[in-house]
């Protein structure tokens, strides 16, 4: 933690998530389906991992463990975003989003046990208050809408945990191999499940190819990528315990800017959200 580029790192994922976060929906109002998202993310990934990798002096790690790793990480990242898509088919996603929301919890634990990870008492406070923000700030005020069986309920415990396992084993895998080879792994592994995004898409739906649909898409999505990139970073140079609740603020952002660009004002749930995590980021770095 004495090297503060993580801070650095961490800090262009919460931006460039938060902004992502801000304009996600402009296209799929406009007729882009999300998992069609899906693929402008995976596709998006591309660019950033040949960055990644220039910037490494095309270096890539080929042997079983980098790429077991790198897999592994993209797959529970890419495969949890792919069942969140049918959790909100069935679920009320006032129930959804701070369900899975709760995944730092999983990095912590799991970091704190199998890393021995440790932090000082206002660190641990920052990360407490940002667990409880991270919940506020995912808060969906809910709708007349039917609940019916638990396929959405399960398949959201699913997405939490895999996201929380994601983020041990980005930290992990950051110790065994270099970022770069991580995340191009990550990338591989976003472009095998394209097929899957395509097959659960509706193919009754017209879908808008145009400035404001697909190529307003990718360059949404492209913030997500790029998002994805800095946190494998963040991870690298810091403790996973404090980046996994930290980078999870990226909604302070998204509301700020919602509330700037489509003048909408925050209830009080998630007003209380974001002093929290205002809070919790100034006693975590």
């Amino acid at each position: 933690m004495r090297n503060n580029k993580w801070i650095f790192y961490a800090g262009i994922t919460i931006l460039s998530w938060g902004i992502w976060g801000a304009f996600i929906e402009i296209p799929e109002k406009a007729g882009f389906p999300a998992t069609l998202g899906y693929c402008a993310w995976a596709i998006t990934m591309i660019p950033c991992s040949l960055y990644a990798l220039w910037r490494n002096q095309w270096k890539l790690s080929s042997n079983l463990q980098s790429i077991s790793l790198g897999m592994f990480i993209g797959l529970s990242g890419a495969g949890g975003q792919l069942i969140l898509f049918k959790a909100l088919e069935t679920g009320p996603a006032y129930i959804v989003f701070p369900l899975i929301s709760l995944s730092p919890v999983v990095t912590i634990l799991m970091s704190v046990w199998l890393l021995r990870e440790t932090a000082l008492l206002k660190q641990w406070a920052g990360i407490v208050l940002s667990l409880i923000a991270i919940i506020l700030l995912s808060y969906q005020y809910p709708d007349n809408e039917l609940i019916t069986g638990y396929n959405w309920l399960i398949s959201s415990i699913l997405v939490l945990i895999m996201w929380g396992v994601q983020g041990y084993f980005m930290k992990f895998a950051n110790k065994k191999t270099e970022a770069e080879s991580i995340f191009f792994y990550m990338m591989l592994s976003g472009i095998l499940l394209i097929p899957y995004a395509l097959f659960i898409t509706d193919d009754f739906q017209s879908v808008n190819w145009g400035p404001d649909g697909f190529y307003l898409a990718l360059g949404v999505q492209f913030l997500n990528a790029l998002g994805a990139l800095t946190l494998v970073y963040a991870y690298r140079k810091g403790k996973a315990i404090i980046v996994s609740p930290l980078t999870a603020l990226a909604p302070v952002i998204t509301v700020i800017l919602s509330l700037v660009i489509y003048s909408v004002i925050p209830g009080s749930v998630i007003s209380s959200g974001m002093v929290l995590a205002i809070v919790a980021i100034f006693l975590m770095i």
